[in-house]
């Protein structure tokens, strides 16, 4: 994927969240501060008015300017959290003319361990890491057994939906969430969503 390949790609992070603004928005209420559709929107929306001056840099760059605007833009915890993940990805891409399927998954991994250490939380807490960790582990696996693209991120999205699932049956432990304790059970992570329609972007380029 070359860089011209990327900024479409970021056109269709922005729209997805520009599209599920109110869903995420409604999980928000349930269990958060309400506001999560509408900073992310927000943040993207930022996004593209920069969308030339992104689309000069090299790849690496524009992924780690993108998390920049996010920590600036992006209210709550989801801009430190979204801003850290983009930009640890950019670092690990930085100097990269055209990002392959390995570079997208090693990138992948750079930004969860971002989130992990920014958010100081780990698998099974009920948040984004729930989609993020069991897509990164299929389309890892399906890879390696095919090498194939699409494959793979069909398999990302499956594990991520089912991830968005589980997020259902836990209780939350981290963020504001958290101060519901069991009464948290029952609804699904916004956070975890919100990744899934990143990732749906993100497939739907490739």
């Amino acid at each position: 994927m070359n860089k011209e390949k990327l900024i479409h790609v970021i056109d269709q992070m922005a729209a997805a969240m520009e599209s599920q603004k109110e869903y995420l928005t409604e999980l928000d209420n349930a269990i958060g501060d309400g506001d999560h559709g509408i900073n992310m929107a927000r943040g993207f929306g930022e996004v593209n008015k920069k969308r030339d001056t992104l689309l000069k840099m090299e790849a690496g760059d524009m992924i780690k300017n993108l998390g920049m605007i996010l920590v600036a833009t992006v209210g709550g915890a989801s801009g430190p959290l979204y801003g850290t993940a983009f930009m640890k990805a950019g670092t690990y891409l930085k100097g990269k003319e055209d990002i392959t399927f390995e570079d997208f998954l090693e990138a992948l991994q750079c930004a969860i361990e971002g989130v992990m250490a920014r958010g100081k939380a780990v698998e099974g807490e009920k948040t984004m890491l729930d989609a993020m960790m069991p897509a990164k582990r299929a389309m890892e696996k399906e890879w390696k057994l095919t090498g194939d693209e699409k494959k793979s991120m069909e398999a990302g999205l499956d594990a991520a939906k089912a991830g968005v699932e589980f997020t259902k049956t836990i209780a939350a432990t981290k963020g504001r969430a958290s101060y519901l304790g069991e009464r948290s059970i029952g609804h699904q992570d916004p956070g975890a969503s919100s990744f899934t329609f990143l990732l749906e972007a993100i497939a739907s380029q490739i």
